[in-house]
């Protein structure tokens, strides 16, 4: 028994099991404390996406131009401008074949349009958002870092870089070898050390800054180990790397580029449209969110709602959005504490009935249930849960969201058991110590009872 072992001694546990027939608890143990829960926060945050932006919501984001073009000599007097639409997967990895090339497209719509000079610069207009890209909640040891990105009005390759290092023997100095892109590097202080064969490594930078640094270990004896840290300023990083891009096709682009965010006394001109790439609908978006568990894809949604629904591109705004939907769905509530859409920070809380509950909304929702019941991972098989409940007894009885902080293990999501009830489940477990593993092995096992005996 879980609650018995040594590493719970001083830990807070709770969970709660709806029947999704009638509404009934199956079980519960603490179901109303509030306790931390990681990332199962984001399905708050997905279910309000659906509920209020609808499932097919997409984002545009369009590249014009400013001022006057001459064709006969190919001069634009003028900007070229990129208005970002908060597209939260804007050449994500994880959407590719969506994307493709849309930037090498974009620069050749502007050649198509025989200009050769550039009287301005490549401006991106980022002001859809507030600019405090980070939650203020969130530790200073997860914003440097690709799963503490920022949230920008536009974000760009998952608002990631990757520092790759050569490493030698046990207490050697990683070399950095390069960064990718390229054009995203940036003065780092590398304090790093090589030891073990675990990754350890932190970046430590701020938004918007040009300067960094790097504590910790990575593994010794590395060819190529990659670090990926969070980019400071995409919208930037899309301005010059469409600056070089022109500049490599013989375009020669008289003003550095720049951001709306910077050039705050630009005033709003007439922008010619030369290309747009829109996104892919946000049930897809929610289904890479939750399956992989991608931080900046809740923040992005949360910023979304507060900028659709309360003109307010803010985090603040989005939460109380999130929150109103939970209320007007008749969710409990009481011991909710949100600051932010993905459960980064530690200082949100929730209870496991207030989540389960949520779960049962969404099950019996219609218009949402299907996009909602297919964004969480199939266990022991997809995302975040691949490698776990692998015991023939899930197979195919089991669709959750995990989470995890330091000292922090939770799951919730959806259970059919041997008897053929579906039921709605959410457990969170607060510091524990030990090996994290020890916990999800009694997690599985109170989840394993759950599907055989009720």
């Amino acid at each position: 028994m879980l609650l018995s072992d040594s590493a719970m001694t001083n830990s807070s546990l709770s969970f709660c099991v709806l029947n999704l027939s009638n509404a009934e608890t199956v079980t519960e143990f603490n179901s109303e404390k509030s306790l931390i829960p990681g990332s199962v926060l984001k399905l708050f945050t997905s279910a309000a996406a659906l509920g209020l932006l609808e499932p097919e919501y997409r984002f545009t984001t369009k590249i014009g131009y400013t001022g006057n073009l001459n064709k006969k000599d190919g001069r634009l007097d003028g900007n070229i401008i990129i208005s970002g639409s908060g597209d939260p997967a804007l050449g994500s990895e994880y959407f590719y074949d969506h994307y493709r090339n849309f930037l090498s497209d974009w620069v050749t719509e502007i050649k198509k349009l025989g200009i050769k000079k550039i009287s301005g610069r490549i401006i991106t207009d980022d002001s859809r958002y507030d600019y405090q890209p980070v939650p203020a909640k969130w530790l200073w040891e997860d914003a440097g870092n690709y799963y503490g990105a920022g949230t920008y009005g536009l974000s760009l390759f998952d608002n990631t870089i990757e520092i790759h290092f050569r490493t030698s023997g046990e207490g050697s100095i990683p070399v950095i070898t390069r960064f990718s892109p390229g054009v995203c590097r940036f003065e780092i202080s590398n304090n790093l050390t090589a030891s073990g064969n675990t990754d350890k490594g932190y970046v430590f930078r701020a938004p918007y800054s040009n300067y960094g640094w790097i504590e910790g270990t990575i593994p010794v004896n590395r060819d190529d180990f990659v670090l990926k840290a969070s980019v400071s300023d995409p919208p930037l990083l899309l301005a010059k790397i469409i600056d070089n891009m022109l500049d490599s096709m013989g375009v020669d682009v008289s003003d550095d580029p720049s951001t709306i965010r910077i050039e705050s006394g630009l005033t709003a001109e007439k922008v010619t449209g030369i290309a747009e790439v829109v996104s892919p609908p946000i049930n897809e978006i929610i289904e890479i969110l939750n399956h992989e568990s991608v931080n900046l894809y809740a923040e992005h949604l949360v910023k979304e709602m507060g900028r659709v629904l309360r003109n307010s591109g803010t985090t603040a705004a989005g939460i109380d959005i999130v929150s109103g939907f939970l209320k007007d769905s008749g969710i409990n509530i009481s011991g909710l504490f949100l600051e932010d859409g993905s459960g980064l920070s530690p200082l949100n809380a929730i209870t496991s009935r207030g989540l389960a509950e949520l779960l049962l909304y969404m099950r019996r929702n219609a218009k949402y249930s299907d996009a909602f019941y297919s964004s969480l991972p199939e266990a022991g098989k997809e995302g975040t849960l691949k490698s776990y409940f692998r015991d023939p007894v899930f197979n195919n009885r089991m669709r959750a969201k995990s989470g995890s902080l330091t000292r922090v293990r939770s799951y919730a999501g959806y259970l059919t058991t041997a008897s053929g009830k579906d039921l709605a489940f959410c457990i969170i477990i607060n510091n524990f110590s030990g090996p994290p593993q020890t916990i999800v092995k009694g997690i599985e096992e109170i989840l394993k009872e759950i599907i055989l005996y009720k």
